[in-house]
C-alpha cells in the first residue's frame, strides 16, 4: 500500500511541474482527459453491496487539436495527455485497492456485530396479580344434613355465600451464563401466592404498638413459623446445562413437562400454581435428524437422612433401602419452533410424536411420625415393607396444518404395592396389610380449526381419568375428617375398598384405579380446578370458541360438560348394601367466557367468569335438595419480561 501512495505523490508532482507554464506565456486550458480524471472508471460491486448502483459516467474523448494550432502545442499537448493518462491509470489502481480493503474492514465489522454478545446474566419471569370471587361454592348444601360439605365454609357463620381476595406472585428464572456451553438455571418465586392482606403488622408478630387491626397501615413479609406457612422467597428450581458435541447434560432440581401436561406439568404458564419439580439427572442426545433421545434419573424420596441430627454439615442418606428412585427414558419426534413455522408457512404438514417411560421402584417406606427426633429430620416411628413397583407409560402426538390442529395424550399408570398398611405397628397384622394393585388410564384428545385468516378458532376437547367404585373420587386420600353423622368424607377416600367391621379389616377391592390429571392441566374454572380439586373418575367433552378482535385481544368461551365414571364415587351414592339412594353419574355443565388483552411489551389482562349447573351427581346422599348454582369471576394482571 505505501508503494502505491508514494507513486500517486511522484505523479501529481510530475503533473504540477509539466503543467506550471513558462514565464510570460500564456497556460494552456485544461485537457477534457484531466477532468475526467477525477471521477475513477466503474469498479465490480464488491460481495455485500448493492449491484444495481449507478455506474460511473464513461470518458469523454479528447477532440482533435484546432486548425491553426503550432507542432509545439500539439507536443504539449501530448505530453499533457500522456501524463493524464498515468495519473488516471494510478488512481484508479488506488482506488480498486482502497475499495477493497473497505469491503475487507467493512465484512469484518459486520461479522463481528452479527456474533451475538455472550450475556453473563439473563432474566425472565413475570409478575402476576389475581382478583377472584367465588360464590356459593357449597352448592346449597345443608351442612348439618349427612356427611361434610365438599366446598369449606366460613368458620363465622354457615351463611355467607361469597368469598373474595386477591393473589400474587413474582416469578424470577435467571440463567447464569458461564460460557456459550455452560450455563446455570433457576427459579425463584417470591410473594408465592400471597393473599393481599394477609400479613398485616400488627397479626402473629405480637406488635404492642397497635391494639386493633383496624390501625394497621403496613403488610410485614411472609416469614415460614412467625406470620405465614412459607417465606416471602422460594428457591424453586437450580440445575445446571451442559452443550457437549452429542448433547445436552443437565443435573440438579428442575421442571418436569411432557405433551399436553395431562401427567407432567412444569406449571410455567402464567395462571399455573403448582408445577412438577425434580431432582433429576439426563441427557438430551439428537443421534438422527429431528429424533431425540433423553435417559433420565430421577431421585424421587431419599427418605431418612441425617440432616436432622447435622444440619450444619454436609447430610447424607441414612439408608438406601427406602429411597424412591426412577428410570426414565424419552424417544420423541419433533421439530423445533422455528422449524415448525417454516413448514407451516411454506403450506406443509407437522407430524410430532414422542413416548415417555417410566420406571420407578421402592423396597421400604418409612413412617413420618412425631417419633424420635434422632431417627431422621422428619421423625420417623418406623419402616414398612413397601416393595413398590410403578410402570408409567406416557404417548405424545400432534399434528398440525396451517388452520387446524390435533394433538393427544395417552398414559397409564401400572403397578403394584404389597403392603398397604400406613402405621409400621400394622405392617405385620393380617386384615392391615394386604397387598395393592395399580391400574390407570387416562388421555385427552384436542383438536382446533382455525378461520377468517385465523382470527376465528372452533376447538373440541375430549377428556378421559379412569375411575373405580369406592366411595369418593380420591384426589386427597390422606384426608379424611368426620361429618355430622359419623361418616368419612365422599370425596376424598382412598379408592381401595378396605372397611372396617366387628374390629378386622377386609379388602374387597384392592385395585386403585382412579386416574388423577395434573391439577396444572385447566379443565375449567369452578367444578374440577376449584371444588374437585382435580379431575380424576370421569369423562367431559369441552367445545371452545376463540375470536380475535384486534392484535392481542382475544374473546373465549367454553363449555365443560362431566360425568363421573363410577357413579358410586359420587356424593349422591349413599351405600349399596341399603340399596338407597344409588346415584346418578352426571356431574354438571359449566360454561365459562372471558376477555383477554396482551401487549408486545408484556403486558397482560383478563377477565374469566364461569357458571356451573349442578346434575344430581352432586347431590347429597340421603338428603336429595335443589342445588345451587356456584359462579366464579376471576381477573388477571401480568407483567411478563
Amino acid at each position: 500500500m505505501p508503494h502505491h501512495l508514494l507513486a500517486a505523490l511522484l505523479v501529481a508532482s510530475a503533473t504540477a511541474t509539466a503543467q506550471t507554464p513558462a514565464p510570460g506565456t500564456k497556460p494552456a486550458a485544461p485537457a477534457p482527459a484531466a477532468k475526467s480524471a477525477q471521477q475513477p472508471q466503474q469498479q465490480p460491486a464488491p460481495a455485500g453491496e448493492d449491484e444495481d448502483a449507478a455506474p460511473a459516467p464513461a470518458q469523454p474523448s479528447r477532440p482533435a487539436a484546432p486548425a491553426g494550432q503550432t507542432a509545439g502545442q500539439n507536443s504539449t499537448d501530448d505530453v499533457d495527455a500522456k501524463i493524464a493518462a498515468a495519473k488516471e491509470e494510478m488512481r484508479q489502481e488506488i482506488t480498486a485497492q482502497l475499495a477493497t480493503q473497505s469491503t475487507s474492514e467493512e465484512w469484518n465489522a459486520e461479522f463481528v456485530t452479527q456474533q451475538k454478545k455472550l450475556e453473563l446474566f439473563t432474566l425472565d419471569g413475570y409478575l402476576r396479580l389475581r382478583p377472584t370471587l367465588y360464590y356459593k361454592f357449597d352448592l346449597g348444601k345443608d351442612p348439618t344434613a349427612g356427611r361434610n360439605l365438599i366446598w369449606p365454609n366460613s368458620p363465622r357463620t354457615r351463611k355467607e355465600q361469597t368469598q373474595a381476595g386477591a393473589n400474587m406472585r413474582v416469578r424470577l428464572e435467571p440463567t447464569f451464563n458461564v460460557s456459550e456451553e455452560v450455563r446455570i438455571k433457576m427459579q425463584v418465586d417470591a410473594l408465592d401466592n400471597v393473599l393481599l392482606g394477609s400479613t398485616p403488622d400488627t397479626a402473629f408478630t405480637s406488635s404492642d404498638r397497635n391494639a386493633f387491626t383496624l390501625f394497621s397501615e403496613s403488610q410485614s413479609p411472609p416469614t415460614s413459623g412467625v406470620n405465614a406457612l412459607k417465606d416471602s422467597i422460594l428457591v424453586r428450581r437450580a440445575y445446571g446445562e451442559v452443550s457437549t458435541p452429542v448433547g445436552i447434560l443437565r443435573f440438579g432440581r428442575m421442571g418436569s413437562h411432557w405433551g399436553l401436561g395431562m401427567l407432567r406439568n412444569d406449571g410455567n404458564c402464567l395462571d399455573c400454581d403448582f408445577g412438577d419439580t425434580v431432582d433429576r439427572i439426563q441427557f438430551v442426545t439428537e443421534p438422527f435428524n429431528g429424533w431425540y433421545v433423553t435417559p433420565m434419573f430421577d431421585f424421587n424420596s431419599e427418605g431418612l437422612t441425617s440432616e436432622g441430627r447435622n444440619a450444619a454439615g454436609e447430610p447424607y442418606d441414612l439408608t438406601q433401602s427406602d429411597d424412591a428412585h426412577s428410570l426414565v427414558l424419552a424417544v420423541a419426534r419433533r421439530d423445533t419452533e422455528q422449524q415448525v413455522k417454516a413448514k407451516l408457512a411454506d403450506g406443509q404438514g407437522v407430524l410430532n410424536y414422542g413416548l415417555h417411560f417410566t420406571y420407578r421402584t421402592q423396597r421400604w417406606d418409612t413412617d413420618y411420625g412425631q417419633g424420635d427426633v434422632n431417627a431422621g429430620a422428619s421423625g420417623a416411628t418406623g419402616f414398612i415393607p413397601r416393595k413398590g413397583r410403578l410402570f408409567v407409560p406416557d404417548f405424545w402426538l400432534r399434528y398440525e396444518q396451517k388452520s387446524f390442529r390435533l394433538e393427544m395424550e395417552a398414559a397409564a399408570q401400572l403397578g403394584d404395592i404389597e403392603n398397604r398398611a400406613l402405621d409400621p405397628a400394622l405392617a405385620n397384622v393380617p386384615g392391615q396389610n394386604q397387598s395393592l394393585s395399580i391400574v390407570q388410564f387416562g388421555a385427552v384428545v384436542q383438536a382446533e380449526a382455525k378461520l377468517m385468516k385465523n382470527a376465528l378458532s372452533l376447538g373440541l376437547e375430549l377428556g378421559y381419568a379412569s375411575g373405580d367404585d369406592a366411595p369418593g373420587f380420591g384426589n386427597y386420600p390422606r384426608r379424611q375428617t368426620v361429618g355430622a353423622d359419623g361418616t368419612t368424607v365422599v370425596l376424598t377416600e382412598p379408592q381401595f375398598d378396605c372397611t372396617t367391621r366387628a374390629n378386622t379389616t377386609s379388602c374387597d377391592d384392592r385395585a386403585i384405579r382412579n386416574f388423577r390429571f395434573n391439577r396444572d392441566y385447566r379443565v375449567d374454572m369452578i367444578l374440577w380446578r376449584e371444588i374437585l380439586g382435580g379431575l380424576t373418575d370421569a369423562i367431559y367433552a369441552k367445545p371452545t370458541l376463540k375470536y380475535t378482535l384486534a392484535p392481542g385481544f382475544d374473546l373465549h368461551g367454553s363449555l365443560i360438560y362431566s360425568r363421573a365414571v363410577f357413579k358410586e364415587s359420587t356424593p349422591s351414592f349413599f351405600d349399596v348394601e341399603t340399596g338407597k339412594d344409588l346415584g346418578s353419574a352426571n356431574l354438571g355443565v359449566e360454561f365459562n367466557a372471558g376477555v383477554r388483552y396482551e401487549t408486545e411489551d408484556g403486558f397482560i389482562s383478563g377477565l374469566d367468569w364461569g357458571i356451573l349447573f349442578p346434575l344430581s351427581g352432586l347431590e347429597q346422599a340421603g338428603f336429595p335438595n335443589t342445588l345451587k348454582t356456584p359462579q366464579a369471576l376471576r381477573a388477571m394482571l401480568g407483567i411478563k419480561f
